[in-house]
């Protein structure tokens, strides 16, 4: 289990976690983040296409805009399941955006190996 923890545990109300908006889950390293920390991904015609403004129709993915995030997804197969498609995913939209967008200076999400709580 992580030391420190952004949000509260299920069940319970924190003025913080409801300060901090929706919490969604990377498909990369699977470190829960407030979705503006995170990068929205929604496949069309067998691609991924990064969509930071969250308007894109469809099912989305979420990842940390972190290059290491992603190779952790496209290695896992995250995408595919995350988006409930089938087959391999064209990732390259995504690698581009996220050189041209540089916003993860830190990779302190990835700290921690253990990710999910067990109970």
């Amino acid at each position: 289990m992580a030391k420190h923890r952004d949000i509260a545990p299920a069940g319970e109300s924190s003025d913080r976690a409801s300060a901090m908006g929706p919490v969604r889950t990377c498909v990369g390293c699977r470190n829960r983040s407030s979705a503006t920390e995170l990068l929205r991904v929604v496949e069309e015609a067998g691609v991924l296409v990064p969509d930071p403004r969250r308007r894109l129709p469809g099912r989305g993915a979420w990842l940390h805009p972190d290059p290491e995030c992603l190779r952790r997804a496209e290695r896992r197969g995250a995408f595919p399941r995350a988006l409930r498609v089938r087959g391999p995913l064209a990732a390259d939209a995504v690698w581009r955006h996220l050189q041209l967008n540089p916003k993860c200076e830190t990779v302190s999400h990835l700290d921690h190996e253990s990710q999910v709580d067990p109970s």
